[in-house]
């Protein structure tokens, strides 16, 4: 484990997935990120690449071969490489070796960065195509925030707040974790989701291009939360699975298959597409209180 902190914050990152472990604030005390209790869910902020959700049959195809990979890709699961340990940030990278070239033939560098500044954490995710054919991908994050923050209060006494107003369908997930093509209504011009378990007895919460850029954790019985900011992520996911004591904030570039995919990744909805020697990079912060 690895640990940076300053007079605000303390964090704690497993080289396994370079995945978030703690975020623990010294002002307020609290923790706010989720324990990883394996009774309901043993992960707590994992990486989702080179997919974002399922695949149908947990298989894709690309230049006539069938490839298989699991729900969210591999990252989440492999050992990232420490490339830099400064007081205040901190970064990983995975670079693309004969066991992810079964699962998926693309050479690739993929680096998660983690700087706190006062109160607020960022994380950046940077990835490099050094192939020498056009990458094909989707990525994320899944951080897991621990509601209730406080022993004296209950899960819904708790509220998502959006920095805008949206008007926005969901989009339902089969018992496989496929979207259904029919999406429902949910936002009605209003910025709000008050947090009770039953939200997500059958799954996440999928949005498609949303207009607000952050979401805030907040109870008026508290004067404890968090903000999250993200940006240039086309989907949203807020999940917890069942009657779990947390809930994950998921902005994602990508998405998971349709329930009616033919399965082809040059097709597949929300794919990124890197040429030779290109690189993105995306960001989302937390800043509690």
């Amino acid at each position: 484990m690895i640990q940076i902190e300053n007079s605000y914050l303390s964090i704690n990152v497993n080289p396994k997935g370079a995945e978030l472990q703690s975020i623990y604030c010294k002002d307020t005390n609290l923790e706010y990120l989720w324990s990883g209790d394996p009774d309901f869910w043993g992960k707590k902020s994992p990486v989702l690449f080179p997919i974002v959700g399922g695949l149908k049959n947990d298989s894709y195809q690309y230049n006539g071969t069938t490839y298989q990979l699991g729900r969210h890709g591999f990252a989440r699961d492999m050992e990232f490489q420490l490339t830099s340990n400064l007081k205040e940030s901190i970064s990983f990278n995975l670079q693309a070796n004969e066991a992810t070239q079964k699962a998926y033939p693309f050479l690739f560098s993929f680096t998660i960065s983690y700087t706190i500044n006062k109160n607020k954490l960022s994380c950046t995710y940077q990835i490099t195509n050094v192939d020498l054919k056009p990458m094909f991908f989707s990525f994320g994050a899944h951080p897991a925030f621990k509601v209730p923050l406080e022993v004296n209060l209950a899960f819904d006494d708790y509220q998502l707040i959006f920095s805008n107003n949206e008007t926005a369908q969901q989009w339902p997930l089969t018992s496989d974790g496929l979207i259904k093509r029919e999406a429902i209504d949910f936002f009605k011009d209003n910025n709000t989701i008050d947090l009770n378990k039953n939200l997500f007895h059958g799954d996440a919460l999928v949005f498609k291009e949303l207009e607000s850029t952050s979401i805030s954790l907040s109870s008026n019985k508290s004067k404890h939360g968090f903000k999250f900011e993200y940006n240039n992520f086309p989907y949203m996911g807020i999940w917890s699975t069942k009657n779990a004591d947390f809930v994950c904030i998921e902005p994602w570039c990508g998405v998971a298959d349709y329930e009616d995919t033919k399965g082809d990744i040059e097709q597949k909805e929300g794919i990124n597409i890197l040429l030779p020697g290109e690189m993105i990079s995306r960001t989302w912060s937390v800043e509690v209180y």
